[in-house]
């Protein structure tokens, strides 16, 4: 029976890999990453099927594409996202990767998006950039089982 306990590594191993304080907010970014992929499925959902709560029409975007496509983005861009989340909480390297491109292309959408629903955005956005933060300022600081 194995432990991912650090005490309970086998002899002849070498020492545990050093963790610091910083995995709280790797977590964080991980969680966060998740809800943000929940919050970009509810605006995709939105897009689909309820446009009049937004407060300009497409034509009043920075883009001009109708609400079905920035839905499925949106709910295609969210599945991505909730997905890769999961990938930094298992402590991947992928995901860290991925996570920090797919936060970066999430801000430039919502940025794209800020007409249609500005308080909304801006805190996504903010989001996002607490994420790539975390990931790349101390993203090492977890990692997958050997």
């Amino acid at each position: 029976m194995s432990s991912s306990y650090a005490t309970e590594r086998p002899a002849g191993t070498g020492a545990a890999p050093d963790t610091t304080g910083w995995i709280g907010l790797v977590v964080f970014a991980g969680i966060m990453m998740l809800v943000l992929g929940g919050f970009q499925m509810v605006e995709g959902f939105t897009a689909l099927y309820r446009e009049e709560v937004y407060l300009v029409s497409a034509d009043g975007l920075l883009f001009q594409p109708d609400y079905t496509t920035w839905g499925w983005g949106h709910l295609i861009f969210g599945l991505i996202t909730t997905a890769t989340g999961a990938g930094v909480l298992a402590g991947q390297t992928w995901a860290r990767v991925t996570g920090i491109v797919i936060a970066g292309i999430g801000a430039l959408i919502h940025f794209s998006f800020l007409a249609a629903a500005p308080v909304w955005c801006s805190i996504l956005i903010c989001m996002d950039v607490l994420v790539i933060y975390a990931l790349a300022a101390h993203g090492r600081d977890v990692r997958s089982k050997p």
